[in-house]
């Protein structure tokens, strides 16, 4: 038996726009139910708003997200409360999306997806720790890390 852990996005309107710019950066398969699919009258304010939504694609990356109910406006795409202390940066952030490849070529055009329109926390390059890693706050208000895993000695 396998279990996997999928990040599943909240939005007010915006997650079809979202999914589609995730599917734009990572490839894939964006399937979209709305609550309209589900019966909900197409003249009731949100019937086209996304009730179950996801972008699969064959190099692993999953994400899924929904229209929180009776939500109709945006929270704004603010960029996430970050400062450097000591050289590091520190984050109030609950949570962070991680993309890891094996190599700097494979994760750079994910990086310079994901960038269009973002707020840079951290500029992406070599880290004394990994190859490559970069972290920043997407147009969502969605906080990525995006790394090459380092090699093991």
């Amino acid at each position: 038996m396998s279990l996997n852990a999928v990040t599943h996005l909240n939005f007010r309107g915006q997650a079809r726009e979202a999914l589609e710019f995730y599917r734009s950066v990572f490839g894939g398969q964006i399937n979209v139910v709305t609550y309209g699919d589900f019966g909900m009258p197409a003249e009731v304010p949100g019937a086209k708003n996304v009730v179950f939504g996801e972008v699969v694609a064959d190099n692993g990356f999953r994400v899924m997200a929904y229209d929180v109910p009776g939500a109709d406006e945006p929270l704004p795409a603010n960029a996430p409360t970050t400062r450097r202390e000591n050289g590091t940066t520190v984050t109030d952030e609950r949570f962070f999306l991680s993309v890891r490849g094996e190599s700097v070529d494979e994760v750079t055009p994910i990086w310079a997806g994901l960038a269009d329109g973002a707020a840079v926390i951290e500029a992406f390059g070599p880290a004394q720790w990994a190859p490559a890693f970069g972290m920043l706050t997407d147009r969502f208000g969605v906080t990525w890390i995006v790394d090459v895993a380092a090699q093991q000695a």
